[in-house]
């Protein structure tokens, strides 16, 4: 028998299992508070709440952190204890190009593949063409 390859996987097994465990809560829904406690806790503490809802079992926050950026965190519904709190960047990923440079700075009337750009009155004259490779 090789027993190389066994205790191998055996390890892994073993190793990997902590990264397979989820941090989504797990307090019983009759311990709950309502989500207005929250709401008033987090107030309190400076926060300006957008919204608040339940993922995982726990209930997720976005809103203005005290510090004054952007914030999705997760609370345990039960204790209203701070699971996890990540800062949320200002900008979209709906576009990438922005951050590179590249975006938006197409000027009128440029040429774009070396055709002209469509009228920006919305009508398009005349009939595309399209190459298919």
């Amino acid at each position: 028998m090789k027993t190389k390859p066994v205790i191998l996987s055996l390890a892994l097994l073993l190793v990997g299992t902590p990264l397979l465990a989820d941090d989504d809560c797990d307090d019983p829904v009759a311990n709950w508070q309502p989500r207005e406690n929250l709401r008033q806790k987090l107030e309190g503490e400076g926060w300006k709440v957008y919204r608040i809802k339940v993922d995982d079992g726990c209930y997720e926050v976005k809103g203005l952190a005290p510090e004054g950026y952007r914030a999705e965190a997760s609370f345990a519904p039960a204790s209203l204890k701070l699971m996890e709190m990540e800062r949320e960047e200002d900008d979209d990923d709906d576009d990438e190009d922005d951050d590179r440079g590249y975006g938006n700075q197409r000027q009128e009337g440029a040429q774009v593949n070396g055709q002209a750009p469509a009228p920006s009155n919305g009508i398009v004259k005349g009939r595309p063409t399209v190459t298919v490779e």
